[in-house]
């Protein structure tokens, strides 16, 4: 019988990292939601698709899938490998204004979902214990200061060699990804009534990767 893990918070939180690494540490199929809609989202920019309209007319015409290659999750648009393009600064906004459409969640929900039912998952994203999985096993929501969030994202974006925006750039945008995805009409980010809350404020990558393990086992275990 497959176990399911919901994690959810706001951008820059470092839901996909420890969620990966949770994965790994528990033998579980990692999903990263948000990797859909930005493929969506990149797919969107391509096209020129601004308006809802155009958006919606437009997934009839998108393939997007997951696929493990080697242990590692891969996202495909139209069978294209756009792993390595999906986390630009543009495609970051775009996909938060993406993911507001209706169409769009619905277009991604039974993938979403079957993944869970045939696998164990740990799946991140915005409205995971809220909407996509609210039978998951364990509910964590993973949270940290705007000001952290937006430090990580920068430092993570040198690594990359990301260039154009400056630490306050990053800080703004984390603020305004946060009032866009918080004050959604449709699925908005918050804390599932079950979720356990856990804010890595001060916690580097290593303690939050361990408590996360020791919340999970935990749970799983009752």
């Amino acid at each position: 019988m497959s176990k399911n893990i919901a994690i959810d918070g706001p951008s820059g939180a470092g839901k996909s990292t420890l969620a990966r690494r949770l994965a790994a540490k528990l033998g579980f199929i990692y999903v990263d939601t948000g990797a859909l809609y930005r493929a969506i989202a990149l797919s969107m920019l391509r096209r020129n698709a601004e308006t809802e309209e155009q958006i919606i007319g437009s997934l009839p015409e998108l393939d997007v899938t997951l696929q493990y290659i080697d242990g590692e999750q891969h996202v495909f648009a139209n069978g294209e490998d756009v792993s390595g393009l999906i986390r630009t600064p543009e495609v970051t906004m775009k996909a938060s204004r993406v993911s507001a459409i209706p169409e769009v969640r619905k277009y991604l929900f039974d993938l979403q979902q079957n993944l869970a039912r045939e696998n164990s998952v740990v799946m991140d994203g915005r409205d995971i214990g809220t909407v996509v999985l609210p039978n998951a096993d364990v509910k964590i929501f993973l949270t940290a200061s705007p000001e952290k969030r937006a430090m990580r994202r920068w430092l993570e974006m040198q690594e990359k060699n990301i260039v154009g925006q400056t630490y306050e750039e990053v800080l703004a945008d984390v603020i305004r990804r946060d009032e866009q995805d918080m004050n959604r009409e449709i699925a908005p980010l918050k804390q599932a009534d079950d979720a356990i809350l856990v804010d890595t404020s001060d916690l580097n990558l290593e303690e939050s990767e361990k408590l996360l393990l020791k919340v999970c086992k935990e749970n799983l275990e009752k």
